[in-house]
């Protein structure tokens, strides 16, 4: 399932997380924790807040066009570039905030599951936070596939957000089968009701 990438809405979950750690933030960290706020967003109301194609690697999930915002790619199109630059610059391994929040882009909803991910997660290391996501399901159904030398990432799916991990691991409660029924069901018609725009 495809939703219409929110460029804007990534672009300041990016510097969100950047002006928590005082401007500058390592981009695999920053990564983990919009994965935690895109997955806090899903269990609570049923969509994300960047709408980002999320891609299973070694290190854990990865929100692709984050990704490519945080390191300013070249598969940006022009208007992404243009309003990320406004925000954003590259740093080595890190990128730096070149503006305050725009906290318009969000709605009260974002700004709490942004919040929640800072708060749980924001005072780890890159890479304890990379073995972190490597405890939830929807990385763990794709584990073994990076045993093989030729596997670099797998496509992952909204739905399987919804799986409750292992007993101690979430920062969320666990939810009903009714729950999930009920999330999915409303990211199924998010879908449809885009899908008759494009």
């Amino acid at each position: 399932m495809n939703l219409t990438f929110a460029h804007r809405k990534a672009t300041q979950a990016l510097n969100f997380f950047a002006r928590k750690e005082g401007g500058r933030m390592n981009k695999l960290k920053a990564l983990k924790l919009v994965y935690f706020a895109d997955r806090c967003h899903l269990r609570r109301y049923g969509r994300p807040i960047t709408n980002d194609r999320y891609l299973a690697m070694e290190y854990g999930p990865v929100a692709s066009s984050c990704k490519d915002l945080a390191e300013m790619s070249e598969f940006l199109g022009k208007e992404e570039t243009a309003y990320a630059q406004r925000f954003l610059s590259p740093a080595g391994h890190d990128y730096t905030s070149a503006a305050e929040v725009d906290v318009d882009e969000f709605s009260q909803t974002d700004l709490e599951a942004l919040e929640f991910a800072w708060i749980h997660y924001g005072r780890r290391s890159p890479f304890d936070l990379a073995d972190e996501t490597h405890k939830f399901p929807e990385w763990k159904r794709h584990e073994a596939r990076f045993q093989s030398p030729y596997e670099s990432w797998v496509p992952m799916a909204y739905g399987d957000f919804f799986e409750n991990p292992p007993e101690g691991v979430d920062q969320l409660p666990p939810l009903s089968p009714d729950e999930q029924a009920d999330l999915r069901e409303q990211l199924e018609e998010l879908h449809s009701v885009e899908s008759l725009w494009r």
